[in-house]
C-alpha cells in the first residue's frame, strides 16, 4: 500500500521570520509540506488560486488584506480548501469571526510549536482546532450571549467597508483603494463617509484609531 501524499500547506504571514520558523516546524513532519507562501492576504488568495493546496494557515494581521479577511474569500472561492487562522492574539471577538469566516481551527504563535501541527492535521480531517485551555472559556462565552438573547457578536460593518476601512489605514488613497478593489474612486468616497457616521468618527486619524483596535492593522 503507497504511503498517501503530503499535506499541501499555504502559508500566510506578513513577517519574514515567522514565516521561516513556522516552516521549519510543517516542513519537519513527513505528512506536511509548505508548497506556497504569502505575506498579505491578497498575495494568499492569489497563491492559493494558482497553487494545489490542502490547508491555508493565515496569520490574523496582515497588510492589504488580513486573514480573516482572506479567510472569507478563499472559503467563498475555493469551499473545499481548509484553512487555520495563527495569531498572537488571545482573543474571543477574533476566534468567533474566524469562524464565521470558514476557518476551523485558531492557534497561537506562541504555542505553535506545540499546537500547530496537531491542528494542521485536524483540519484535514474536517476537525475543528482549539487552542488548549481556551475551550471552557470560549462555550461559557457564548452560552452566556445565547441565554442573555445577544447570540454571536454582529459586525458593525459590512465587509467590503472593513476591507475600506484597512486600506484608509494603512494609508492609500481613494483612487489606490479604488484601483486595488476595482470600484471607482467615488464609490471608495461614498463608503469611507459610510464609515465615519456608522463609527462615530471625524476623520481619518480616528478611522486608523478603530482599524487598529479592530486588529485590522499593527500599531
Amino acid at each position: 500500500m503507497s504511503a498517501r501524499p503530503p499535506i499541501r500547506v499555504l502559508l500566510a504571514d506578513d513577517h519574514t521570520l515567522v514565516r521561516r520558523g513556522v516552516r521549519l516546524i510543517l516542513d519537519g513532519e513527513p505528512d506536511l509540506t509548505v508548497v506556497a507562501e504569502a505575506g498579505d492576504g491578497a498575495e494568499a488568495v492569489a497563491a492559493a488560486r494558482a497553487t494545489e493546496v490542502d490547508l491555508a494557515v493565515l496569520d490574523v494581521a496582515m497588510p492589504r488584506m488580513t486573514g480573516l479577511q482572506a479567510a472569507r474569500e478563499l472559503s467563498r472561492r475555493l469551499p473545499g480548501l481548509r484553512i487555520l487562522i495563527l495569531t498572537m492574539y488571545d482573543n474571543e471577538q477574533y476566534f468567533f469571526e474566524a469562524l464565521k469566516a470558514g476557518a476551523c481551527g485558531y492557534v497561537l504563535k506562541s504555542v505553535a510549536d506545540r499546537d500547530l501541527v496537531e491542528a494542521c492535521r485536524a483540519a484535514v480531517r474536517d476537525e475543528p482546532f482549539i487552542y488548549p485551555g481556551a475551550e471552557r472559556a470560549l462555550v461559557r462565552s457564548y452560552l452566556d450571549r445565547v441565554q442573555g438573547g445577544g447570540g454571536l457578536p454582529e459586525r458593525p460593518i459590512t465587509e467590503r467597508e472593513e476591507e475600506i476601512l484597512k486600506l484608509v489605514a494603512e494609508g492609500h488613497t481613494s483612487k489606490e483603494i479604488g484601483e486595488l478593489l476595482f470600484i471607482s474612486a467615488k464609490t471608495v468616497e461614498r463608503h469611507r463617509a459610510n464609515l465615519l457616521q456608522k463609527l462615530g468618527v471625524r476623520d481619518r486619524l480616528e478611522l486608523t484609531r478603530y482599524a487598529i483596535r479592530a486588529g485590522l492593522i499593527e500599531p
